[in-house]
């Protein structure tokens, strides 16, 4: 009878080893599984604050562009360059700014990829506005500016929702400047 106790506090002893040895080999797996899936969350949400970050910069550098043709041809500031030096940059702008909003469209959830076309489409108002395809008074001028900030807050908005950061560019906290617009004229 004491072989028997004896051997079944072996195989206790062997049972209980090995479940230990299971667990720990799930609980690694496990987490070294939830590591992984991190990494790659990490790493796509890496891509796409790049791809977003990038197609603001370009949207922005367009904008200016288109700023600077306007208010040349308007009179409302000194002219640095040649319009059709300005046209070539906006174009050669509008080439990245594609380039860009492809990215987004690669990486983005649906509220950015909509955000971004609502982003180019008040672009291209401004855009076409200032090279002279679409007619306009100052006050249009102004409001299309408006409307493209408006977006790219709106674009900022379903980024940082994409990206999981909290808090907000809109809202009673950040009310809407006219930082780029150029001040009324005396004569408008």
């Amino acid at each position: 009878m004491g072989d028997f106790v004896g051997t079944g506090e072996q195989l206790v002893t062997i049972a209980a080893v090995l479940l230990g040895a299971l667990t720990t080999h799930v609980t690694n797996h496990l987490m070294e599984r939830n590591r992984m899936k991190y990494q790659l969350t990490t790493r796509w949400d890496d891509k796409k604050l790049d791809a977003y970050e990038g197609y603001v910069d370009t949207m922005r550098s367009c904008i200016f562009l288109a700023v600077q043709l306007y208010e040349t041809k308007e009179g409302l500031r000194e002219r640095e360059q040649p319009d059709a030096e300005i046209l070539a940059e906006m174009k050669e702008a509008g080439r990245l700014r594609g380039r860009a909003f492809e990215r987004v469209m690669l990486l983005g959830g649906d509220d950015v990829v909509e955000a971004a076309h609502n982003l180019n489409a008040a672009g291209l108002q401004v855009d076409w506005q200032a090279n002279g395809k679409t007619a306009g008074t100052l006050e249009d001028w102004r409001e299309r500016n408006r409307a493209v900030f408006r977006s790219i807050n709106s674009f900022h908005e379903a980024a940082r929702a994409d990206l999981g950061v909290s808090g907000s560019v809109t809202g009673e906290q950040h009310p809407e400047r006219d930082l780029l617009l150029p001040p009324p004229r005396s004569d408008s």
